[in-house]
């Protein structure tokens, strides 16, 4: 029961959020969406707990047939009436209903959403009658129910998109770990909290019996992910795993796949709507810039197809070692570290305790050079240079050396700027006080949020 509680700690806002709309004396139509896994059910669940409802989880087919059986527990007299949507509304009016997974009800019946614009049009837009739509497929709910296309539109009260936990929620799940154990979890689970139920301590002990058990989850949870979004997953994944494995760019990808002449970005357009991925360009670019970079948006995919789809068949035969993984995972860390650094600047950012306000955050980049993140205030002219190295007793004096001849190569108010300087690492050989922040500074900056 602990780990239930601590789950909503930081959904504190989407919940309160919740039960306004449940207590309003008016119709509502709520939409809640996001990524499997991600915690919508159990979300609302919580906000319905003390309100008699009705909870029906759509499924492929006769649904018409298994919602009456769930909504004849708080309207008995709906087991005798016609089978027909229109009608279980009638009785259902002035409750609370919630449809979770409401995609699958529309691949029954395309004509679903029409029938429920109707429902709310003719039945419901003067009751006080609550319904809330839940989905996770986030293309079918964007495209089907929110988009001005949609004939929903423009009915819906609310809606909400679950995203995953931060990392400095995490620790709620693991109160007593450290932030290096933290920043290992948070590599393999992100803020994903289905994930962080099923890790026990110490991880890398519970990563090997997960991995050599014949039942792991792990074997085809990616399949059973992506499945909820496209039909042919195979193009789907090989472009998935060949950004895991660094290759960030239009050409690398194509390269890795073997498609030097084929047009993989619908795939990729495919691939960002849905939020398996994002494309970043550098934080002085324009968004449309050619030079941006596509990466995995959560640690858990990334994970999966670096280190368990390329291995599916030893991991299957039972001879994978875990310490292949663990060999590696440093290198694979650096950039979740990034993340974890650049979620901190933004909270000391909020809680004004960096020396501006930061308005753009980013990586930057240009032919050769790099810098791990750049902050920016665009009123003020601030800037600061941020590198991040997953890394112990790290020469700090050669870093920010190296860091400074980098920022010269950024055109970004080179005449008129404030120049900063940050160094992030495991640990120092000798700190520079005023620019190095190792794990325990960044531990102490996560506790005093």
């Amino acid at each position: 029961m602990i780990i239930v509680i601590i789950m909503f700690v930081d959904r504190v806002e989407e919940l309160k959020s919740l039960q306004k709309k449940l207590k309003s004396d008016k119709f509502e139509l709520i939409i809640v969406y996001g990524r499997r896994r991600i915690g919508k059910t159990r979300l609302i669940l919580e906000a319905i707990k003390n309100i008699e409802h009705v909870y029906y989880l759509a499924v492929e087919g006769n649904n018409l047939k298994y919602f009456k059986e769930a909504a004849s527990n708080i309207a008995p007299e709906i087991r005798y009436v016609q089978e027909d949507w229109e009608i279980y509304f009638r009785f259902l009016k002035d409750n609370v209903i919630v449809i979770d997974e409401f995609p699958n009800l529309i691949k029954e019946n395309r004509h679903i959403v029409s029938i429920f614009q109707r429902i709310v049009d003719n039945q419901l837009k003067n009751t006080k009658t609550k319904i809330i739509l839940c989905g996770s497929s986030i293309s079918m709910m964007s495209e089907k129910v929110l988009s001005y296309r949609s004939p929903l539109y423009g009915r819906r009260t609310a809606s909400l998109k679950l995203q995953p936990l931060k990392f400095k929620d995490i620790k709620g799940f693991f109160p007593n770990v450290g932030i290096k154990d933290l920043i290992e979890i948070y590599g393999f689970a992100d803020g994903i909290p289905y994930y962080l139920e099923k890790i026990e301590m110490p991880f890398w002990k519970w990563l090997r019996n997960e991995l050599e058990s014949p039942d792991s989850f792990l074997k085809d949870e990616m399949d059973f992910v992506i499945k909820y979004e496209f039909e042919d997953v195979s193009t789907y994944k090989k472009i998935l795993e060949a950004i895991a494995m660094g290759n960030t760019t239009l050409k690398e990808i194509k390269d890795y796949l073997g498609m030097k002449h084929s047009d993989i970005t619908p795939y990729l357009r495919n691939l960002m709507l849905t939020e398996f991925i994002k494309r970043e360009v550098p934080i002085t670019e324009n968004w449309r810039s050619k030079k941006g970079r596509y990466f995995i948006k959560d640690n858990f995919t990334a994970f999966w197809f670096r280190y368990i789809f390329p291995n599916l068949s030893a991991i299957e035969e039972g001879i994978f070692d875990v310490d292949r993984i663990r060999k590696d995972y440093s290198l694979y860390l650096g950039r979740i570290f990034e993340n974890v650094v650049k979620e901190v600047l933004i909270i000391q950012s909020k809680s004004n305790i960096l020396p501006f306000k930061i308005t753009k955050i980013g990586k930057w980049w240009h032919k050769d050079k790099e810098i791990d993140l750049v902050a920016l205030n665009e009123n003020s002219g601030d800037i600061m240079f941020v590198e991040i190295k997953w890394k112990d007793n790290v020469n700090a004096e050669k870093i920010l050396h190296k860091l400074k001849e980098k920022a010269k190569y950024v055109r970004w108010k080179n005449n008129d700027r404030k120049e900063h300087f940050a160094i992030f690492a495991k640990s120092f050989r000798k700190k520079i006080n005023e620019y190095c922040f190792d794990l325990k500074d960044l531990e102490r900056m996560i506790n005093k949020v």
